[in-house]
């Protein structure tokens, strides 16, 4: 890794497609200067992604974690465009959350580059919906009710840094629960649910403000008129999340959704889980069990029909060309998704602003390939790929 100094980053402006020139000064932008220059890489803040539950082989999410494994999830993050992104627990017995949280921590504590990427944790779950189809693969002898005793020791262990929770409004104890991680400045997304209108609309009220991977972790079949999709949808309050990979959700749900909550309030995550990134073939996990990782990227549950899901696979570079090519978005609007609308969530990361942190990314794409290119990152104005 390069020591941070000033230095001049030429690239192209995926809203313009002008060039672009960012002056760094330390670990700030300095400037920022559109001109001509003949470099044909496109040039963006790095991607900020709100929920990772691992990649490359490495798992947030096994039976026991290490700073080690916190340490080059993070490598393996900015290989893929992230510079910015909230390490993803799922539901699990309490004592290993609260193993994980302290061990996330103590990467932070003991990595200043760990440190600059982790924004916080994203806990999603364990109080989300117990039933089959909403639960998704998270574990049912796990789910739990909502415990703001129990929410208290997880950032105990986190030393605060618990900054997303995911959870099911269904649970009569969810308002309360709401109202406490809200005024202590946590961040309250809908997820993992059948809850209907009603509970929904209490949960919003009581201060949730997102929704996660809508469109998924839900039953396969819903009533046409009343079920979790519409009073998300429609309500103005929350923002989308979305996992924009081809597979989790179709083009044409994907548009309609974006079209219904507008960009505004959307945002993409990539949900990967420790298989992404690895060669296609049959995998043994400790949470989803047999599975099978498809060559496209489709991770399925190995039942012999090969139909159902079984995590993300693919890095956030996967939601441009479909963001692009299969919705319809113009190339800036598709990296604000991945950047602007996240970084939002987490203090204002994902932009390219003077002043602000000097993280970018550089990636190469022809508007017809299937994966764009990682180019080059920089986290705090050091070349790190």
């Amino acid at each position: 890794m390069s020591v941070a100094s000033s230095q001049r980053i030429l690239g192209r402006d995926p809203s313009t497609g002008r060039g672009i020139v960012v002056t760094t000064e330390g670990e700030l932008i300095k400037a920022i200067e559109f001109q001509e220059h003949g470099e044909k890489q496109w040039l963006s803040a790095g991607f900020v992604d709100l929920q990772v539950n691992g990649y490359a082989g490495h798992d947030l999410n096994g039976l026991t974690l290490d700073v080690a494994t916190v340490q080059a999830l993070c490598q393996a993050m900015l290989k893929v465009g992230v510079t910015t992104f909230l390490p993803t627990l799922i539901t699990a017995p309490e004592a290993r959350l609260i193993a994980a949280l302290q061990t996330i921590r103590e990467a932070c504590v003991q990595h200043p580059d760990v440190a600059a990427m982790v924004a916080g944790i994203h806990v999603e779950g364990p109080h989300i919906a117990p039933e089959d189809g909403p639960r998704g693969a998270h574990p049912a002898a796990d789910v739990r009710a909502p415990s703001v005793a129990e929410f208290v020791r997880w950032q105990a262990a986190a030393g605060g840094l618990v900054k997303l929770v995911t959870l099911s409004p269904h649970w009569p104890e969810a308002p309360a629960y709401i109202r406490h991680l809200v005024k202590a400045g946590v961040t309250v997304s809908l997820g993992h649910t059948s809850a209907d209108a009603v509970q929904i609309e209490a949960a919003v009220d009581a201060g949730a403000t997102l929704s996660t991977h809508l469109g998924n972790g839900s039953h396969a079949m819903l009533n046409r008129r009343h079920n979790h999709l519409w009073p998300q949808l429609a309500d103005d309050r929350l923002t989308a999340m979305f996992i924009a990979d081809g597979h989790h959700l179709t083009p044409a749900q994907l548009k309609t959704m974006l079209r219904a909550k507008g960009l505004a309030r959307s945002l993409v995550v990539s949900d990967t889980v420790t298989l992404g990134g690895l060669p296609a073939g049959k995998y043994e996990t400790p949470i989803g069990g047999k599975v099978e990782l498809r060559a496209d990227g489709f991770l399925a549950i190995d039942d012999g029909t090969g139909n159902y899901l079984a995590g993300a696979a693919l890095p956030m570079t996967a939601a441009i060309p479909v963001l692009v090519n299969q919705v319809g978005l113009t190339l800036g609007e598709a990296v604000a998704l991945l950047t602007i609308a996240p970084g939002r969530q987490v203090g204002g990361r994902g932009v390219l602003v003077v002043g602000q942190r000097a993280d970018l990314m550089a990636f190469h794409w022809d508007g017809s390939s299937v994966r764009p290119e990682v180019g080059g990152v920089w986290l705090r104005g050091r070349s790190v790929v």
